[in-house]
């Protein structure tokens, strides 16, 4: 038989894995319910000429249709979603007259990319997304209220501690058309590419892109300002001061970004810090810009990212604030990492020996005694000699063995591990609680 080989990019975990991912999706699913966000789920196709835009994105999109489609069927015109925003920006259009805003929408879902796989980015992922959105109005409160939710999201999960640095788009915006920048935006997407190109790099994409040398000079500055509280407040006045300003209106957005990252800190201390080196190359981010990095691991590259939109909705009137995480690309870097310990990949707690097969109902029965009070058990396969049954319970990291009677009675219960073995009433026998649901444990 031929060697089966992956697919590169698209990620089957062992069971272990799989107990991590669902640990992971469970536990954000709790956070963001405990902060009044409400569950969709949208479809995995959109229109196409809705999901590439203008952007680049159009390079990613899988296209959707049937591999022996006849001849007059044509293209279907459709294509997987290759993340969440998209599809809620269409939703928040379509259902606009059924839900109540603000609209507090989390949606965790799998979304497809084709780009270039490499550890941590993949073609077929899980991506976690919150958003508010309201009405013609949100309050700017709201920036730092989405970004201390994914802080406290992030801090219930398995991982190192992690650092959300902010930027905003109207600081930049401002100071890059003070400095004679035309075409922000452009400068934007260049500024982007810092992490990957390095500063050499992008400063002569600055000037391919017609922007003069004392801007770039002034853009590159601008990106190495971060800190918090009154330092990093001072220092982009400072900035301001030397080209000219600053204008009441940078002042204004200068103590917005100041106020956000303060807002977090005073949340979760240390949790956040200005960054203006952050860009976000998405055109459609009018605010606060997030970005969020593991400690000891910054390698990885952003594993939560979003920020404050006003016009991202057509026709507008939905300004919103939304945060996005990589599920998959956690998984991953938590598995070779080595960060958790699963205490158990099976959601047994017990495996029910069999004596016989004549006995077998017996098994069943109490199997099923148990099961009626919440225990997940299963029954041996074979009425193996009862050193096999354990083995079978040990391979799976299964920590109890219950033995009937021979008459076929409740019998008794033995905790494999310690080798302690007691009669026990499948009516009202639990096991410890750390035992009863697998875990999954901090290394």
């Amino acid at each position: 038989m031929s060697r089966l080989d992956p697919i590169s990019g698209f990620p089957e975990w062992t069971p272990e894995g799989r107990a991590l991912e669902r640990h992971v999706v469970d536990s954000l699913r709790d956070t963001f319910e405990l902060h009044g966000f409400i569950e969709i789920e949208t479809r995995a196709v959109e229109p196409l000429e809705r999901l590439a835009g203008d952007s680049d994105a159009a390079k990613e999109i899988y296209v959707l249709r049937r591999l022996r489609a006849d001849a007059d069927d044509g293209d279907s015109g459709l294509g997987l979603h290759f993340d969440l925003t998209v599809p809620f920006a269409r939703y928040v259009e379509e259902f606009s007259g059924r839900i109540a805003f603000p609209f507090r929408r989390y949606q965790i879902q799998k979304v497809w990319r084709g780009e270039r796989p490499q550890e941590g980015r993949f073609r077929e992922f899980y991506q976690a997304d919150i958003d508010v959105v309201g009405r013609e109005s949100l309050p700017s409160h709201v920036e730092a209220e989405v970004a201390i939710v994914m802080v406290h999201a992030l801090a219930r999960l398995p991982i190192p501690p992690v650092t959300i640095r902010v930027n905003s788009r109207a600081v930049v915006g401002e100071f890059y058309r003070a400095l004679g920048v035309v075409d922000v935006t452009a400068a934007l997407r260049i500024v982007d590419k810092l992490p990957k190109i390095g500063a050499p790099a992008v400063r002569e994409l600055l000037v391919d892109a017609g922007v003069s040398g004392d801007a770039v000079e002034g853009i590159l500055g601008l990106a190495t300002v971060t800190g918090t509280g009154e330092a990093v407040e001072e220092a982009l006045v400072a900035r301001a001061t030397a080209i000219g300003g600053p204008s009441e209106s940078l002042r204004e957005a200068i103590a917005g970004l100041r106020s956000v990252v303060d807002a977090i800190n005073t949340a979760v201390p240390g949790a956040s810090v200005a960054d203006l080196s952050i860009a976000r190359g998405l055109d459609y981010y009018t605010g606060c810009v997030f970005e969020t990095f593991l400690e000891g691991h910054e390698d990885l590259g952003s594993i939560c990212s979003g920020g404050r939109y006003d016009s991202l909705i057509a026709g507008g009137g939905f300004p919103g604030v939304g945060m996005s995480i990589g599920i998959s690309r956690l998984v991953s870097r938590a598995l070779s990492a080595g960060w958790v310990n699963v205490t158990r990949a099976s959601p047994s707690v017990v495996v029910v020996a069999v004596n016989d097969e004549d006995g077998r109902r017996a098994s069943d029965s109490i199997a099923e005694r148990l099961r009626a009070r919440g225990v997940a058990v299963e029954v041996s396969p074979n009425a193996a000699k009862f050193g096999k049954q354990i083995q079978y319970a040990e391979r799976r990291g299964i920590p109890f063995v219950w033995f009937p009677a021979a008459d076929g009675t409740d019998g008794e219960v033995k905790d494999i591990r310690s080798g302690d073995q007691n009669p026990a009433n499948p009516d009202e026998w639990m096991p410890p609680p750390a035992d009863l649901k697998p875990r999954v444990e901090r290394r």
